[in-house]
């Protein structure tokens, strides 16, 4: 057993911060001494460890709480998620020293804004948050995409932006036209086939995401050209009613 002095030592979490996991119930000592003072044994450590990988991911206390306190956590399939996430991370961090680096040795501002880009790694970490959640959709895409290389989600997220681009060429157009709701039905299809089934409930929650969301609006606007978001939101409303 380890006191909350020697875990804080130990892993450099504050004692005010082990406290403050005890009482929202993040954390719960494995047992307490006659005096009150806190004790942990490995498998709270073991816990802490598990909460600090996703606190470096910024997953907030709340959804934490939710995902660790599961009785059927699997600490193993969270892992693995947790190394995906990380490596991403690390990527995009390498990608934005590079960049920087570039902007130093030129001695000019390079209007180039694709290192910031985070939306991939934010999209894998809500994926990753629904698996946690026992999300049935999450289960059907990691089945479909276990064996796929990077070099493949690229060309998939390539094809899939495509539609995007079609979308963009009509977006002028009444969003309840023949053409717009053909191509609505090709994006239902090929989320259907390339990720999870995508009933029409979820993709009117995709369609309000599209315009709601900042990320996903910028990519698909990029993709289609200004207005682009709006028009497929608009044309996904029309063609789940």
């Amino acid at each position: 057993m380890m006191t909350v002095n020697e875990v804080s030592k130990l892993t450099g979490v504050s004692i005010r911060t082990l406290q403050y996991y005890d009482s929202i119930g993040l954390l719960k000592p494995t047992e307490y001494t006659e005096s009150g003072y806190r004790l942990y044994d490995d498998a709270a450590l073991e816990c802490l460890q598990q909460i600090l990988f996703f606190r470096e991911l910024e997953f907030p206390l709340k959804e934490i709480r939710e995902i660790v306190t599961q009785p059927d956590f699997d600490k193993k399939k969270a892992l693995e998620q947790q190394i995906e996430l990380l490596t991403m991370k690390k990527e995009r961090l390498e990608n934005l020293i590079e960049f920087a680096r570039g902007i130093q040795n030129g001695g000019t501002l390079i209007m180039d804004f694709t290192a910031f880009d985070n939306s991939k790694l934010e999209e894998y970490s809500q994926k990753a948050k629904e698996q946690w959640g026992d999300s049935k959709e999450y289960a059907e895409y990691e089945a479909k995409t276990s064996s796929r290389t990077k070099d493949d989600e690229k060309l998939l997220w390539k094809d899939f932006m495509k539609l995007f681009e079609k979308c963009g060429t009509i977006k002028d157009t009444d969003p309840k036209s023949e053409e717009a709701q053909a191509i609505i039905k090709e994006i239902q299809n090929y989320i259907t086939q390339n990720f999870y089934k995508c009933t029409n409930e979820i993709l009117a929650s995709l369609g309000k995401m599209y315009v709601a969301d900042g990320e996903f609006k910028t990519n698909i606007d990029k993709a289609g050209g200004t207005g682009t978001a709006q028009f497929v939101s608009r044309a996904i409303e029309e063609y789940v009613k």
